[in-house]
């Protein structure tokens, strides 16, 4: 899957406080891997990359993502909150 970098932000930047520790949860990776695939860059220990690549470009640049799982689950957590809010 492909997509900018700054989309990849604020797709990050509308979650809930907390979706981190339950994107890991549910993906069943690292909390420091899920910060890491939204753009952070935290490597002690378990947080290794997670299969992002990006490529300097407009709009932040475009990133490549092996597996789109953390994504897709990040999109079900801001509809969810956005269902809770109407």
């Amino acid at each position: 899957m492909v997509i900018t970098f700054n989309e990849l932000r604020r797709i990050k930047d509308k979650l809930p406080s907390g979706s981190s520790q339950r994107i890991a949860e549910e993906v069943g990776v690292s909390v420091d891997e899920v910060r890491n695939y939204f753009g952070g860059r935290h490597f002690d220990g378990a947080g290794a990359p997670v299969g992002i690549h990006i490529e300097k470009g407009p709009d932040g640049g475009v990133v490549t993502l092996d597996d789109s799982c953390i994504l897709e689950c990040a999109l079900r957590i801001i509809a969810e909150n956005d269902a809770k809010a109407v």
